[in-house]
């Protein structure tokens, strides 16, 4: 891509879901290596092509947020990310994306939705009035309860400014939210009783969240380039057991399916990132874009799913490879990029003997870590960031 100084502009080109080139007809994305433009009713849209690159998830163990965008910028330049950083306790993954919902308390150190206070009902009317202006309206949520703040989510307007200094423009942009399904069951309310039971509840926990994630989508998307939402769900792994018992696939795969469409709506491609196993037809079947797993620890897993993983790829779905070892020190001690780089190898030839193409493979697919490195010591996350690029660079140049 030519270098230039990156420059936010309105108006400029918007993203759309690879998932929706296949619905409205168009071919999902083949041999797409620029930022190709397709125009559908009268939208310039640029292409997104996985292509194996470089991304990471989420959080870095460091406290200060120019350092973080230092070190996303040097790891992953053709997809940075705004980064949390857990060592501030307002970014923490149950918190940092609260404000602007109704009944949000803090007492006794613990953080609750009191739906049995005075004032609830009167505040779930004003987040419903709110809501039905943010998607009925043709203008910005700037101004609206479901904006991001400098006081919550600081790292996202430090990556914004970095952006706009880069000497080469990056090829797409990542954020990410907490999922619902995650935010729903970890959160409760004043009886302790996670809000996901409820189902009026639950429904605000969604349309904040898909508010939230769209937000993201409209503030990257000036930059002119696709924009990659990921839902964090590590609650994913407790689905069927018993502390899920009541909880159906298709109540899942409802949820995220509401947040999904509200970034395919602001133009955006959205990823499901579980840092676990789990019952991956849940993704599989939902009209997530990007599949974001740990194929370090749960590849076999995943291969399990035959049939809907060739139709996933079929449609043009991208897989995210968290082929880099996070959860444990010794483990990362321990692998190198050849041994990552033969481990990816044999995955794919797996996928081969399903009937997956290893070019198509190739083609639709993000190399990560298996999940975001803010638990880790400093060190650490920077070996991860390292071996995540030369595992990305070594498959690149075999391309």
């Amino acid at each position: 891509m030519e270098s230039r100084t990156m420059n936010p502009q309105k108006n400029l080109l918007v993203c759309q879901s690879v998932a929706c080139y296949v619905s409205h007809g168009l071919p999902p994305c083949r041999r797409v290596t620029d930022q190709r433009e397709v125009r559908r009713k009268g939208v310039f849209m640029p292409v997104f092509a996985a292509d194996m690159l470089p991304v990471l998830i989420g959080s870095l163990p460091v406290r200060d947020h120019d350092d973080a965008v230092r070190l996303v910028f040097e790891a992953t330049p053709d997809i940075p990310l705004w980064v949390q950083l857990p060592t501030h306790p307002e970014e923490g993954m149950m918190v940092q994306f609260l404000p602007g919902l109704p009944g949000v308390t803090g007492r006794d150190d613990r953080v609750f939705v009191d739906s049995a206070a005075a004032t609830f009902e009167d505040a779930l009317l004003k987040f419903y009035e709110d809501y039905l202006s943010a998607t009925e309206g043709a203008g910005s949520l700037d101004n609206t309860r479901f904006a991001m703040t400098q006081k919550e989510a600081p790292g996202f307007f430090v990556f914004l400014t970095a952006l706009q200094n880069q000497p080469r423009a990056p090829k797409a942009l990542k954020g990410q939210i907490t999922g619902p399904v995650t935010l729903g069951t970890g959160l409760t309310d004043q009886d302790r009783r996670a809000l996901f039971y409820d189902e009026r509840l639950r429904d605000v926990i969604v349309k904040h969240l898909a508010m939230k994630a769209r937000w993201q989508v409209e503030k990257l998307a000036g930059f002119g380039l696709p924009c990659i939402v990921f839902l964090d769900e590590p609650a994913l792994a407790g689905f069927g057991t018993s502390a899920f018992v009541s909880i159906s696939a298709e109540d899942v795969r409802g949820v995220l399916n509401e947040v999904i469409e509200a970034i395919h709506g602001a133009g955006g491609l959205a990823g499901v990132h579980v840092c676990a196993n789990t019952d991956w037809s849940l993704i599989l079947d939902s009209k997530a874009d990007i599949l974001s797993f740990d194929a370090y620890g749960f590849f076999e897993r995943l291969a399990l799913y035959e049939v809907p993983l060739k139709s996933f790829f079929e449609q043009g779905r991208v897989l995210a490879w968290g082929i880099v070892p996070t959860a444990d020190s010794d483990e990362i001690d321990k692998v190198g990029t050849l041994s990552l780089l033969e481990k990816f190898e044999a995955h794919v030839a797996h996928l081969e003997r399903l009937g997956i193409p290893r070019h198509t493979v190739r083609r639709q697919s993000l190399i990560t870590p298996s999940c975001g490195t803010g638990s880790l010591a400093v060190e650490y996350a920077r070996r991860v960031l390292d071996l995540t690029r030369e595992v990305s660079a070594r498959l690149r140049s075999a391309m």
